[in-house]
């Protein structure tokens, strides 16, 4: 069997490979990006003090750095650790596609389950800074998208967003179709905008897994 790793992918090769097309419009897409979510005080001072840390030194930090100080601290601002899922950093998962074996390990993911990952929802791909990336950002989410829509098999699409440097582009994936929203710049107020999609994503995925999660006398189950 053929295998592919998520680092090996980019857009060209996925779409000629599992006849995929990016769209420009896809309401999957536009629904998430447009939905509204409340931005407290004390949240929009935190947004503000992060700005300002990543303008310092957006272009010095290396991945790691970036992560630490900036990436990492906006998603747990949004907070997606629940009893329903969790956001994971770095798992293994992989999925086949077409009789192709797609595998990696993204630099995060929101999936299903508390202590280890189950049915993803949302992939994330980072890359150090703007200048001179290596490989295909986009390309190396969307196979972890492929992956996890193979994996979920339930017809909902598949959520994504990679960053490069300060620039945030949104992606869903539905069947063969897939669509990279505008960029979003986490320098300038675009930073407000991000905040807002992520705390829009949490609530799409709290939706989702509403019906396979209940509650009973004897603690929580999963359906």
């Amino acid at each position: 069997m053929t295998q592919l790793n998520f680092r090996e992918c980019t857009l060209d090769l996925l779409d000629n490979t599992f006849d995929l097309r990016q769209i420009r419009k896809c309401a999957s897409l536009d629904e998430w990006v447009t939905q509204p979510a409340d931005r407290l005080d004390w949240e929009e001072k935190t947004i503000l003090h992060l700005r300002e840390l990543l303008t310092d030194n957006v272009h010095d930090w290396n991945e790691f750095e970036l992560r630490q100080n900036f990436v990492g601290p906006l998603f747990a601002l949004v907070n997606f650790s629940t009893d329903r899922f969790n956001l994971f950093a770095e798992r293994a998962f992989g999925g086949v596609v077409n009789d192709i074996e797609l595998s990696g390990n993204p630099d995060g993911m929101i999936a299903s389950g508390r202590r280890s990952p189950g049915k993803p929802y949302f992939c994330f791909q980072e890359y150090k800074r703007e200048r001179d990336p290596k490989g295909d950002p986009a390309g190396q989410c969307l196979a972890a998208m492929l992956a996890a829509q193979e994996i979920n098999a339930d017809g909902h699409p598949i959520y994504g967003c990679h960053v490069i440097g300060e620039l945030w582009r949104f992606m869903a994936l539905q069947g063969t179709a897939y669509c990279i929203s505008q960029s979003f710049t986490a320098t300038g107020d675009g930073l407000f905008e991000i905040f807002r999609i992520l705390k829009a994503l949490k609530q799409i995925i709290m939706v989702r897994t509403a019906d396979r999660y209940r509650t009973t006398a004897g603690g929580n189950n999963w359906n």
